[in-house]
């Protein structure tokens, strides 16, 4: 994964996104991985452990190979007659396939579980955002997330 390390300043609610407020003094910054996933953000301070984060790159994996994420209206991909796919699938079959794990690892994570897992791993949404987003208390959507990433690790059979 490429790093694109920025700097921003703390303040009490948190990094800035953008420049400094006027008026106020620059107290501490810190050095932000805007590359950096927020599962992988979870993963690497010891907040979930390898198979959650494991379960929770499958899911993103297929998220992506499915083509789920908005589109533009037009695709400028190159058509392609003859491949070399793997095990012989087409890239639509291919497309297929990761849409059907994705959905069943989605159920698999069960009712009011798959928002905040959707969120975080599939749209890179930062946790507080997504409980925010979601109305619920502060710090309580990392617990739902390990809940829901425990289910998709069954799903996708990840020890």
């Amino acid at each position: 994964m490429k790093r694109q390390l920025v700097e921003r300043e703390l303040t009490a609610e948190g990094p800035l996104r953008g420049a400094r407020r006027p008026g106020t003094r620059a107290v501490r910054t810190v050095t932000v991985n805007l590359a950096e996933s927020p599962i992988a953000w979870l993963h690497a301070r010891g907040h979930i452990n390898a198979r959650l984060f494991d379960a929770g790159e499958a899911l993103r994996n297929d998220y992506e190979r499915a083509q789920l994420s908005a589109n533009i209206t037009m695709r400028w991909d190159p058509v392609r007659v003859k491949t070399t796919g793997e095990r012989g699938f087409t890239p639509t079959e291919r497309q297929v396939a990761a849409r059907q794990r994705f959905d069943g690892a989605i159920k698999a994570a069960g009712k009011g579980l798959e928002d905040v897992l959707w969120r975080v791993v599939c749209a890179g949404e930062a946790l507080p955002e997504a409980e925010k987003t979601l109305g619920w208390p502060a710090r309580s959507g990392k617990l739902v997330l390990k809940i829901a990433l425990e289910r998709v690790a069954e799903f996708y059979r990840i020890t």
